[in-house]
């Protein structure tokens, strides 16, 4: 299994306010195919990464701006399916107004990476639809905006809640092996077992 880490700049916006932010884009497989995980900022740069193997899947972790702003050129550039979880449908439709998302992510869906499987994991608290995914056989989760080196993500604005993360992370994340890698979509890698203690922390800070 391979996975490639492009980063890329860009804006956030949301609820009227802009953010200049730095992406990570995940791409996953092996010497012939693969999955490319949030298309974020810089299609080419994408493609670029993607070299002459061939794209089975666009998968969004969630419909903010920043991890789907790519993601329509990308696909007409390497004739693949672009896929968002349906709770974020709105997300989508407000960057891409004119093109719909070409498959509906599902809680317990397997993608197929090549070599790799990635198990899709509902984590709804960043956004409604926010997904992470889980290479169960390699000890990696990319977790986009769900889950980052020192605590959750954001949930100061729309569409967003801080105890349904905080459960989604509880549940779905930390009863995971503690040596799992976590990928995310912005920032430093970290594992599973370095977040867990802080779990505490974080309810009493609340964000």
């Amino acid at each position: 299994m391979r996975v490639d880490r492009v980063v890329t700049a860009g804006v956030f916006s949301l609820d009227g306010q802009d953010f200049d932010v730095e992406n990570n884009v995940w791409v996953v497989g092996d010497a012939e195919r693969v999955v490319v995980i949030d298309a974020a900022h810089d299609a080419a740069a994408i493609a670029d990464a993607v070299g002459g193997r061939r794209v089975l899947m666009i998968v969004a972790t969630h419909g903010h701006n920043d991890h789907i702003d790519a993601a329509a050129e990308l696909a007409d550039r390497v004739h693949a399916p672009v896929a968002i979880h349906p709770d974020d449908r709105m997300l989508w439709d407000a960057v891409h107004p004119d093109r719909s998302p070409d498959l509906a992510l599902a809680d317990g869906q397997v993608i197929d990476a090549g070599v790799a499987h990635l198990a899709v994991l509902h984590t709804p608290g960043h956004s409604p639809g926010g997904v992470c995914l889980h290479l169960a056989g390699e000890g990696v989760l990319f977790s986009g905006d769900t889950l980052f080196a020192g605590g959750p993500g954001a949930t100061g604005r729309s569409y967003s809640d801080f105890p349904t993360i905080i459960e989604s992370i509880r549940t779905r994340l930390l009863t995971l092996p503690p040596d799992t890698v976590v990928h995310t979509g912005h920032g430093d890698d970290t594992t599973i077992g370095e977040e867990a203690p802080h779990l505490g922390e974080w309810i009493a800070r609340g964000h």
